[in-house]
Order: C-alpha cells, then structure tokens, then sequence
C-alpha cells in the first residue's frame, strides 16, 4: 500500500497542505511543536477513521476553523484509491472511498494497514499490564475477528460475576457456576490464541532486536497467565470467597501480562533510555511483519521521533532496516536533519524531505 500524496484542511495546526510522497522514505524535519506529528496523525486517521491521540474529533479542527479535510490518495495492487475524511463543529463525521460513503466505519478498518511508532508507546514497556494486554489483543483482533467476539464474551462474563461479588447478599452459588463456566470457555480459546500468537511472534521481535543492536543484547517475552497453571474454573472457585471480600475477579485473563526482559532482569528496571527504545521498535516491527503475513499488501510505517536517545549506530542499523525490500512505504519525524539525512543519502535508498514549521509543510 502506498500513499501518493494527501491533501489536508484544518487539521490540528496544519490549514492547509498537499503534499507528494515517495513510494519509499519521506522525512518530515523541524523542532517540537511545529505539527510533524499532527502529519502522520493525519495519515492514521485515513487508515483508523481517528486520531491516534484518540481526541474527540472536535479537537482535531484547527482552532477558529469550522470543520477539518483530509483526502489521501493511495496506490494498492495497481490500482488507485481515494480516501476522503471531512467534519464540521456539530455535524457527524462523512468518510468515504473512492467517493462512496462507508455506512460503518468499522467496514473501513483494514483496508489500509499501517503501524505506528511514536513516544506515547512507552506505556507498553514502562505501564502495567493492562497495556501489555491492550497491545496483544489489538494485533490478534485485527486479524481474528472472532478474537474479538471471545474478548467480548469473556469480559461480559467477568463483569457479570464482580456484580455477584459485590452484591450484599450472598448470591446462589448456581449463579457464580454458570458465569464463571462461561468465563472458562471464552478464556480457553483466548489463551490459546495469545500462546499460539507469541510462539511466532517472539522470534521475529528478537531478530529485529538483534538487528538494531548488532546482536550485543539477550531481550526475551514471557507470557504470565492464571491459565499457565490449569483450567481457569478451579481457579475461579477457588478464589470466590477471597474475590467476595475484595470486590472483583483476582483470576482470569484479564489479569495475563506479558514480562519483557533484557538478559535476567525485566528491561523497565535496568535498561537506558535506548535499550528501551529499541526494544519498544523491535515490538512494532514484529507487529509490521504479523501484519504483512496475515494481509494482502504491506502496512505504511509511521516513525514519530524515535531516534531521540538513541546512538547514531543503532539509528543507522533502523534506516538500513526500513528501507528494505522487507518495509514498504515509511514516513519519519525528526529534529535533527544532519544525522537523518546524512545516513538516508548513504544508504542511497528513495527519499524525500520536507520542513515543517508552525504547520506549515515544505518540500526540501
């Protein structure tokens, strides 16, 4: 999938701009705050119908504008694609394909793959496990639909029985025994699908890892579910009067972690700032080639400011990397041009450079 250039109106700071893109690496360059971010945030909402900052769409209109525009054309199996966005102050958002307006947004979502990369992904390695949940469920659901209909199944369950633990009165036990079979049956199939899931995708995160880092490093994943140590109803009746006191549902999937491990120690205690980093783009790289493998097409690569803290080798190793034959199309952010550009001319792979300053956007 390539983006041959977007048109935008009133998009966060940016008023206007129509930009033409390389099929291979385009560099958006200037300091902090100017809008390279709200660039590729517009490239995601082509692909997602939202914000990656997931803002109300309200705030995504330039401020004392009416309504925001984005219209991006793209290039997939020889074959164009027009995707238009547009939104005014109190009115429902309109998207469309190639000029048919979509009844569902949701019948849009994978039509154009795309992975991004950007500072606020630190949660998945320095927040709790709640967010190491999020990432597993959001890269099987994007390509397991029925997933997605187990998560749902499981997590009505899971509510169900903590309103039967809360209740003053002690609930008949038949009524803990048919939500937590349910619970059962739906964490089965999810835990099988995560294990089934990291069981290919560790290894392609410590290829990309040893990559980056010329292979001086050990980083490894761990799945840590209840599940690990048996069916998941003994669990639940075992810990019924223990959940009674405190309120809610001590086991269960929903509690599953993901443990991220930098030689023997978990790597949000011991790494630098660019172990962190690189462990964190290894993880989305490994997404990357999930994604192509499960889709016709490969997904657009979105880099937001992730060379900060980072060596100017391991910077090196990154750009050699995308600008394979392996990655597609990548759009980047950054504020330092002498390194970037020096590295991308060395590499000699397609490119262009734009400026962007106060929303404004140039081609170099």
């Amino acid at each position: 999938m390539i983006l041959n250039k977007i048109h935008i109106l009133n998009y966060k700071n940016i008023e206007s701009a129509e930009l033409p893109f390389s099929s291979k690496i385009n560099c958006f360059l200037g300091n902090n705050g100017m809008g390279k971010t709200n660039l590729l945030d517009a490239i995601y909402y082509l692909s997602f119908c939202k914000s990656a900052s997931l803002l109300p769409d309200t705030q995504n209109i330039k401020h004392d504008e009416e309504f925001f525009m984005l219209q991006g054309t793209y290039e997939h199996l020889g074959q164009d694609e027009e995707i238009y966005c547009a939104m005014k102050r109190r009115q429902k958002k309109h998207f469309k394909r190639n000029k048919k307006e979509y009844e569902k947004f949701s019948d849009h979502i994978g039509l154009i793959p795309l992975v991004m990369i950007s500072p606020d992904d630190f949660e998945l390695i320095s927040g709790g496990s709640e967010e190491r949940r999020k990432f597993l469920d959001m890269v099987i659901s994007q390509h397991n639909k029925v997933y997605l209909e187990y998560l749902i199944r499981y997590n009505k369950a899971l509510q169900q029985r903590n309103i039967l633990l809360k209740a003053d009165v002690l609930p008949d036990e038949t009524l803990f025994e048919i939500w937590e079979d349910q619970m059962s049956q739906a964490a089965s199939f999810i835990y099988n699908e995560r294990r089934n899931f990291l069981a290919s995708f560790i290894p392609v995160f410590q290829k990309y890892y040893n990559l980056i880092c010329r292979g001086n490093e050990t980083v490894s994943l761990e799945y840590q579910s209840h599940l690990n140590d048996g069916s998941l109803d003994a669990l639940l009746k075992e810990s019924r009067t223990r959940d009674r006191i405190l309120g809610y549902s001590t086991r269960g999937i929903h509690r599953d972690d993901l443990s991220m491990m930098l030689g023997d120690y978990p790597i949000k205690k011991i790494g630098s700032q660019g172990q962190n980093k690189t462990f964190l783009i290894a993880l989305k790289f490994a997404q990357f080639a999930y994604l192509k493998q499960q889709q016709i097409g490969t997904p657009i690569l979105l880099l937001d400011d992730i060379f900060d803290k980072l060596d100017s080798q391991r910077m090196e190793e990154i750009i050699k990397l995308v600008s394979g034959d392996e990655f597609g199309q990548i759009f980047i952010t950054d504020t330092n041009r002498e390194y970037l550009d020096e590295i991308i001319r060395k590499i000699g792979s397609d490119y262009r450079l734009f400026t962007v300053t106060n929303g404004v956007i140039e081609l170099i």
